[in-house]
């Protein structure tokens, strides 16, 4: 139940406190002077559509907070449990829209999401409005009404899980199916380059080992002279460095004799004298091992240049190269294996297929019963509402079939998210004609009844706790009016009701008065909503029945709906 509406700067609203009581509630007021903007402030609350219009002139941000009573153990509280937003009963759903059109919510003061909201709004309020009359003619909205009658929901959203999961596994069919069209031409290709490394079958840091072997073998001839003349020079050639330093040896040895401060340097030159003949040696050698060969240039040339080839391509190092290799043999595996997950997918398809069409043909006959259920509860709301002789079918039938679709058939009829039916409401508002759907024989009278009359029956199914009838009694009057009155009180005293009206027999009716009006100060434009007492609903249903001049006769009509209520 909703305990109080608290709305700050929408549109023309500056600030105003709704407190609604319980059962019925009725909100009335010129035209213009804003009662639906008392339901959009709600709808607002409830995770609707954020827009910058709706924040008032001159104001940087809109806010609408609505109190509602939360039972304990209800789905509501079970919900914001699951969501870790603590729960005492209590629930207040605050909703800021910035002038810019940015929004944020708050759910007991824990920050929110619009989603969030739009989630828990069927469990705490149903918005019934004029422009919901005129989508009850809409058929796509009547399998909804009727898997909510039914109680259909859970098997809905559980078939709904499943066709998706059926889906997903069909489109990856698809691309396999699209892989194995190209799958030949793409295993050449995978296949050619993996072949090219194979047989190359460099190794880790190869291409600094033939760069090195190929500047030794390209610059033999100049290696060779070199080492060999330096070789020459220290140790092997007359007058060598090395005797040279021998001779200096001797020479510091005979000082040191004589000084023995000198004999470090003697040792000095020695060591000195000593590794520059292992160096000398070591040179002789290389020159030895260094030899012209052609034939292996040629080598290391061809081995470089197809090393360098593939470098280009997959490198820069052979490090990417390996890891390149290292792809394209899972690639040519997981090419080579399609036709196995072919298999695979598309035995995993029937199965998922039998088990989705065998769920959808359950929850086809459910509805087709439930169907009949609901025509006979509706046809008998409409003669309470004066429609006695309208005769009601809920017709339930298969989707057609498109032909070509990404979702396998099911009994020939197309495979959707809410099953293998479409459902659509039909009508005979009189004796001896045949049903026909609601778009094509309801006046806009007959809608606002099929309307209330589909309310009333999904009221006892549906966990909400406040039921808003905004203008649903559009394009009625008279006796009719009284008698949807009457249904709508009927309701309050199983719901908490708020009804937006501009008939007197309607607001007659209500436990609780609100009317709305506007006034001008500052040149700025304000609407209010007071709550009136009984003598105040005198005068506002009487201003209702004989319009702006409320004459003695007024009044005492107005008082006589008053009475006829009690």
């Amino acid at each position: 139940m909703l305990t109080s509406l608290t709305i700050d700067n929408v549109v023309l609203i500056e600030h105003q406190v709704l407190e609604p009581g319980p059962g019925f509630n009725v909100l009335t007021g010129e035209t213009g002077a804003g009662k639906t903007m008392v339901v959009d402030a709600l709808d607002l609350v409830l995770g609707g559509r954020a827009r910058p219009d709706a924040v008032r002139s001159g104001a940087r941000e809109a806010e609408v907070a609505a109190l509602f009573e939360v039972a304990s153990g209800s789905r509501v509280a079970a919900r914001l449990e699951a969501a870790g937003i603590p729960c005492d009963g209590e629930l207040v759903v605050r909703r800021v829209v910035q002038a810019e059109g940015r929004s944020r919510a708050f759910l007991n003061g824990k920050v929110s999401t619009a989603a969030q909201l739009a989630e828990l709004a069927p469990d705490l309020c149903d918005i019934a409005s004029q422009h919901e009359s005129v989508s009850l003619t809409d058929p796509a909205t009547h399998l909804e009404y009727l898997d909510a009658f039914g109680k259909l929901e859970t098997l809905r959203d559980a078939l709904g899980e499943k066709v998706e999961a059926l889906a997903s596994v069909v489109r990856e069919i698809e691309k396999v199916r699209e892989a194995e069209r190209d799958r030949a031409e793409r295993e050449d290709f995978v296949a050619f380059q993996l072949r090219e490394i194979q047989e190359l079958d460099p190794s880790p840091g190869e291409e600094a080992y033939l760069e090195s072997e190929r500047a030794r073998l390209r610059h033999a001839e100049k290696l060779q002279n070199a080492t060999q003349g330096a070789a020459d020079r220290l140790y092997e050639g007359e007058d060598a460095v090395c005797d040279q330093l021998a001779r200096v040896s001797s020479d510091l040895d005979a000082a040191a004799a004589i000084d023995a401060s000198l004999a470090p340097l003697a040792r000095s030159v020695e060591a000195a004298r000593s590794e520059l003949a292992d160096a000398a040696r070591a040179l002789s050698r290389y020159a030895g091992g260094i030899e012209s060969n052609p034939e292996r240039l040629s080598e290391v040339d061809d081995r470089w240049f197809r090393l360098q080839k593939l470098l280009r391509k997959h490198g820069p190092t052979t490090h990417e190269l390996l890891l390149h290799k290292d792809a394209l043999e899972k690639e040519l595996e997981r090419i080579t294996g399609a036709g196995e997950r072919m298999g695979e997918l598309e035995a995993k398809r029937d199965a998922l297929l039998g088990d989705v069409a065998r769920d959808a043909r359950s929850l086809s006959r459910k509805r087709r019963d439930a169907a009949a259920t609901l025509a006979d509860a509706i046809g008998k709301e409409l003669a309470g509402l004066g429609m006695g002789r309208a005769r009601v079918v809920v017709d339930v039938s298969p989707v057609p079939s498109p032909g070509a679709s990404d979702l396998p058939p099911v009994d020939g009829a197309r495979l959707t998210q809410s099953g293998i039916d479409r459902v659509e409401c039909l009508i005979a508002p009189n004796k001896g004609e045949d049903p026909r759907p609601l778009r094509k024989i309801a006046s806009g009278g007959e809608l606002s009844r099929a309307l209330l009359a589909l309310k009333r029956v999904l009221a006892e199914k549906g966990p909400a706790g406040l039921y808003v009838f905004d203008e649903v009694d559009a394009g009625v009057s008279g006796a009719i009016a009284e008698v949807i009155g009457r249904a709508i009180a009927d309701v309050a005293r199983h719901r908490q009701v708020l009804c937006i009206t501009h008939l007197p027999q309607i607001a007659a009716l209500a436990d609780h008065h609100f009317v709305i009006g506007k006034t001008e100060s500052k040149g700025r434009t304000t609407s209010h909503v007071q709550k009136l007492t009984d003598d105040e609903r005198i005068d506002e249903i009487a201003r209702m029945i004989g319009g702006v001049k409320v004459g003695d006769a007024a009044r005492r009509a107005a008082q006589e709906l008053l009475a006829a209520k009690k």
